[in-house]
């Protein structure tokens, strides 16, 4: 029975009634797994300087982190329908904190490999959050308002990514960590594994309302398939475009600092890291809570991903010109126009596609492996030639966007809006 669903009139509330509790925690999660994101982009500086290793051996961040999303999202999938959203949830809070806190008996280890083997820890975490969360969202309220509560809930992500590099930057580049050069690094990284903790133990004692429609009918439902999906060429032209839209803010992210520094070399990298918090990032989350609250109630979902994205293609092209702070200005307003790119794509991938949705969601998430593999391209780039042609790479990416947002998104698709 659908609650709630009229508010002062006949207009359709947000979220049902009885599942704003849920709604508010499940969207914590999203804050949570940005800050990690957010600090694992001043990482690839801090060890490209502790280790003197190349920009594209720094990048192994990156294809470690996003590798892990590769290799777990079908099993994070299976794991919510053996054990449901609420106890797969607690499972990946409980991977991720482990995660975090394995970085303080690293810093005494002191080898790459070993920072390597706690990011892929809290990646494998991570992602069944993603699995949980993301799909979880869309099914909270009334379906036409998918779109909008998905890029709600990811705005609060975008507050993480605003407070993983800010903390991050402080914390990581402070310099304070006496005879073991390592040290600051895991000083975010308990902290964040603290607040996780805190996090499941308020999803083991609050109760979760089931949400029957789609998710009961989708973890029970045995006739799904990879054939069944391959039927919806909306639903395959959305992995594409999330594969290549994290690809490259993957590749922004990673090299913000290293762009920054180079196009200005009297910053410093911890001057670069706040102007990533606070500049980028900053943006990042307006437009995910102004694309969700504003701009989504006056302007389709799909039309807005095609504008924004077009604008990036755009913004990649000041920054391969490499114009000094011109660049630097379009590379942080990059960010702007990210912002709701991925639960956009996400939410516009699994539209009608019933008790597959769940099957269709770990796809979505598995596409976050572009992340793990355009970054090493970017590396190599700048190694050979500069950072500013590396992000010719993003540019292709951000174009290929523009197409799904302008007609991809119905492909094969019998009944939708333009």
């Amino acid at each position: 029975m659908k609650s709630g669903s009229t508010s002062g009139g006949n207009r359709q509330k947000l979220v049902y009634d009885g599942f704003l509790v849920p709604f508010i925690l499940v969207t914590s999660l999203f804050f949570l797994w940005g800050f990690a994101h957010g600090c694992i982009d001043v990482l690839n500086k801090h060890f490209q300087e502790l280790l003197s290793m190349s920009k594209a051996k720094s990048a192994f961040i990156q294809f470690v982190f996003y590798g892990a999303y590769f290799l777990m999202a079908v099993p994070a999938g299976m794991l919510m329908q053996k054990v449901g959203y609420k106890r797969g949830i607690i499972i990946g809070l409980l991977l991720f904190a482990g995660g975090a806190f394995l970085m303080f008996p690293a810093t005494f280890i002191q080898t790459f490999g070993s920072f390597l083997i706690c990011l892929f820890i809290i990646a494998c975490g991570l992602t069944c959050l993603e699995t949980a969360a993301n799909p979880y969202t869309t099914v909270l309220g009334p379906p036409e308002y998918a779109e909008r509560r998905i890029n709600f809930s990811q705005s609060f992500n975008g507050l993480g990514w605003i407070a993983g590099p800010l903390v991050g930057g402080i914390l990581i580049f402070s310099g304070s960590g006496g005879g073991n050069k390592f040290s600051t690094i895991a000083l975010p990284y308990m902290l964040i594994g603290t607040l996780v903790l805190i996090v499941a133990i308020f999803f083991w004692r609050i109760k979760f309302p089931p949400v029957r429609e789609e998710i009961e009918a989708s973890a029970t439902d045995n006739s799904g398939s990879i054939r069944d999906l391959l039927k919806y060429p909306h639903f395959i032209l959305a992995v594409v475009a999330q594969f290549l839209y994290v690809a490259a803010q993957t590749g922004v992210n990673s090299f913000f600092i290293n762009y920054v520094t180079e196009e200005l070399p009297a910053l410093t990298n911890r001057q670069a890291s706040l102007i990533l918090a606070f500049g980028g990032m900053g943006l990042f989350w307006l437009g995910r809570f102004t694309g969700s609250t504003i701009f989504m109630r006056i302007i389709k979902p799909n039309r807005l991903l095609a504008f924004y994205a077009m604008a990036n293609v755009i913004m990649m092209a000041l920054v391969v010109a490499g114009l000094g702070w011109t660049s630097v200005i379009a590379l942080f307003s990059t960010y702007f126009f990210m912002s709701v790119m991925f639960p956009t794509i996400f939410a516009l991938g699994i539209k009608d596609l019933g008790p597959l949705t769940k099957r269709a969601s770990s796809f979505l998430v598995m596409a976050i492996v572009g992340g793990a593999l355009i970054p090493l391209l970017m590396g190599y780039i700048a190694d050979i030639s500069s950072m500013a042609m590396g992000f010719i790479v993003p540019l292709v990416c951000f174009a290929f966007v523009f197409y799904y947002g302008l007609s991809g998104y119905k492909a094969g698709r019998t009944m939708q809006t333009a």
